[in-house]
């Protein structure tokens, strides 16, 4: 199961509700040795409490002994936008009025960014998401990332009592470890699946597909009865139909072992046929039409500007999508999420569904102001950055107490009944993480499969091929799940 599946599903809105606090820690934090503690420079004068909309106690202000003068923050600014970054760097700026932080909005990250790290002069905290990002595996092979651990040991800002590590959604962050180093933080809880209008859905007199069979005789009506297309996808990324669609299909058919098996390159794990068969379920879609026309070549918000015009029914996407597109989202179009389509005889059942913790940040190990980088952190996923989130962004922190008093959208709320459905079947992958050139070849041959550029036996085959050079490759390091 994935990292999150310690917790059950009360366990989980206690967590963002901030209920029974410590009995749920005490019970779901994963068992692994303490660090030894790195040397922060001791802060020699107690400050002075800043101004600041939240108490602050003495110790919480400055427990990292920042550097004074202005740090530099280059972030993604995708479908979460950057308001949220903003809200943060103010935060830091309240807290410590002789040190700042510069925000710049930036897209493809490791195109931009390499080059500095190559040069020994990184930015002091930087955004790592978004198509085109950096090799954080490669990063931490190259001794490039920060050890966190300074940041994980110091005050919370907004719970009193409360170690930063210990305000953190148990096991939300084991992605980031390497080396039994906190590497870098994952500071969104991302729920992926299926999106549709719940409007149209009330119209229409419409229900959601349980069963994929269902999904497939659900397209052929949506097809034959309306003007509209069923599906479209994020043409030019069809990435997001891997973990939208492939991912959870492989997990409902073969259980969560067949998932282990790729992230573990086991021998032929991609010609396992539970594999594909979802890969054939997948490539339906496509061989009977149901995929609305010109949506290769779209970009992720061309193509999700008309499914919200009404041109398809059904989107793939993870729960950033509402605040990516809340500019042009029509009034009472309410979107919502839901768990790809069960299988027949499936060992994953229909309600599991892909959730994890995602936009990964990071400090660079040469970078100039290491402490405020990791300042900046503690104040973005403070209780205030997370409630800001989940009610600015419309998407939660993995923050305890983090969603505590704030309303809900439907979009969201959708995805956290999802989550609670899914009980102990919420799954994660980790290959796209560890093997860049792997992923890629999966996102690469996905699109080639929706525009029928290639055959099923073809696909498997060729991104099998790929997994074997990975796992022959003595420079590429391996990793288990």
């Amino acid at each position: 199961m994935g990292e999150l599946n310690k917790l059950s599903r009360r366990d989980f809105l206690r967590l963002s509700t901030g209920v029974a606090l410590g009995a749920v820690v005490a019970a779901c934090a994963p068992a692994r040795p303490t660090p030894a503690p790195t040397e922060v420079p001791e802060v020699l004068e107690a400050p002075a409490a800043p101004e600041l909309p939240f108490e602050v106690a003495p110790e919480a202000i400055d427990p990292l002994n920042v550097e004074k003068g202005t740090a530099e923050g280059i972030f993604f600014e995708g479908g979460y936008g950057i308001d949220y970054i903003k809200y943060a760097a103010d935060i830091l700026d309240k807290l410590h009025p002789e040190t700042e932080i510069s925000v710049t909005g930036i897209q493809r990250v490791d195109e931009q960014l390499r080059p500095r790290f190559i040069a020994g002069n990184p930015p002091d905290v930087i955004d790592n998401s978004g198509a085109g990002n950096l090799d954080t595996t490669a990063l931490a092979a190259e001794g490039q990332l920060l050890d966190l651990e300074p940041l994980m040991n110091a005050a919370a800002l907004d719970t009193p009592g409360k170690l930063f590590k210990e305000t953190l959604f148990p096991g939300s962050q084991d992605v980031g470890v390497f080396d039994g180093k906190q590497l870098f933080l994952n500071i969104a809880y991302t729920v992926f699946g299926v999106w549709h209008s719940k409007s149209l859905f009330e119209k229409k007199g419409w229900e959601y597909p349980k069963m994929w069979d269902d999904m497939l005789d659900f397209c052929a009506m949506i097809k034959k009865e309306t003007d509209m297309s069923p599906w479209t996808y994020q043409g030019k990324y069809p990435g997001y139909m891997v973990f939208g669609v492939l991912v959870p299909l492989i997990y409902k058919i073969g259980g969560n072992q067949a998932i282990i098996n790729l992230d573990n390159l086991e021998p032929d794990a991609w010609r396992a046929p539970e594999v594909k068969e979802a890969v054939n379920l997948m490539g339906q879609l496509a061989e009977q039409d149901y995929i609305m026309p010109g949506t290769a070549g779209l970009t992720h918000t061309e193509s999700q500007a008309e499914w919200l015009r009404g041109k398809a029914v059904f989107l793939p996407c993870g729960t950033w999508l509402e605040n990516e597109m809340k500019g042009v989202t029509p009034d009472g179009f309410d979107m919502v999420v839901k768990p790809v389509p069960g299988i027949e005889a499936g060992k994953g059942s229909p309600e599991s569904i892909y959730a994890s913790s995602g936009e990964t940040y990071l400090v660079p190990a040469k970078a100039k102001n290491p402490r405020t980088g990791m300042e900046f952190l503690r104040c973005l996923m403070s209780k205030a950055g997370a409630k800001y989130f989940v009610t600015e962004v419309a998407s939660m922190m993995p923050i305890i107490g983090g969603a505590e008093g704030v309303e809900l959208s439907p979009a969201m709320d959708s995805a956290i009944k999802d989550v609670e459905a899914a009980g102990d079947e919420i799954f994660v992958y980790k290959y796209p993480g560890w093997y860049r050139k792997l992923d890629t070849e999966v996102c690469n041959r996905t699109g080639e499969l929706l525009t029928k550029r290639t055959t099923v036996d073809e696909f498997i085959d060729a991104i099998q091929k790929v997994a074997d050079e990975v796992k022959a490759d003595p420079d590429i390091p391996k990793y288990r799940r």
